[in-house]
């Protein structure tokens, strides 16, 4: 692997080109930091395809992205004055040491669940109203419900045992089925959100993922489901042409790929 001063380097380099781009490229001299953004989001979750792919090379070169667009933000930063790529380092340098007492101080710690327990404590001491505050608003809905589970574990407001967190789930499940059966469609839908919240909180104790987990069911899906569809055109047939039972056995077929 590369020594420090060749990772260094690497970095120096990384910013030179930036400073080329940012004032003899048109399209890299017009971007904001709002213009940005949505790039930003999409490389990030181009990110999280490899990951779950387990793609290290294409890992690699997403991450080369996803640094691309700091560099950029800081970049953008610093001609207005308001901060570089420096500040950018330092600022999160010294969050973590802050944070990390049990490292770079006298705090104790037993394990990873204190740690956690630890950090949101001192994100309420840096003056923070909530612990949820540190949940995006525009997270997508999954991923938000995960992180304030999460968030509100670190401040001891959780479940003692997973046997109580599956009852609350059959629970909400039987509240879904009343509420179905009185065809009120805002509290159908409204119970259906209980049902998601509490099936992730039982997630969380069986150390799952829910994001990951159903992206992989996702993935499975469109897997058999292409399978299906070439299996169809080698008949010469369209989908919408085939009966329900002749597609099962192409996806019966498909079930038994890796």
């Amino acid at each position: 692997m590369n020594s420090r001063q060749q990772k260094l380097d690497a970095f120096g380099r990384l910013l030179d080109i930036m400073d080329d781009l940012r004032e003899k490229c048109p399209w890299d001299k017009k971007q904001t930091l709002q213009t940005l953004r949505h790039l930003t989001i999409e490389e990030t979750y181009e990110l999280g395809d490899a990951i779950l792919d387990n793609d290290l090379q294409e890992i690699k070169k997403e991450l080369g992205d996803v640094l691309l667009h700091i560099v950029f933000y800081a970049k953008i930063g610093s001609e207005t004055n308001d901060f570089d790529i420096a500040d950018v380092c330092n600022e999160i340098c010294e969050k973590l040491i802050h944070r990390h007492p049990h490292i770079y101080g006298d705090v104790v710690v037993e394990d990873e669940e204190e740690v956690k327990q630890n950090w949101e404590k001192l994100k309420l001491k840096e003056g923070k109203k909530s612990v949820l505050e540190g949940v995006p608003k525009s997270l997508p809905a999954l991923v938000k419900a995960s992180r304030i589970q999460d968030k509100v574990k670190g401040v001891g407001f959780d479940w003692e045992e997973p046997h109580q967190v599956w009852d609350k789930v059959e629970e909400e499940i039987q509240e879904f089925q009343e509420e179905i059966k009185n065809g009120d469609q805002d509290k159908i839908e409204a119970e259906f959100g209980d049902v998601l919240f509490s099936m992730i909180n039982y997630a969380r104790f069986l150390k799952i993922n829910p994001e990951d987990a159903l992206e992989r069911t996702n993935k499975k899906f469109i897997k058999r489901f292409q399978y299906l569809e070439s299996k169809a055109g080698e008949l010469g047939k369209q989908l919408s042409d085939m009966t329900l039972a002749e597609m099962d056995v192409f996806w019966n077929e498909a079930k038994k790929l890796k």
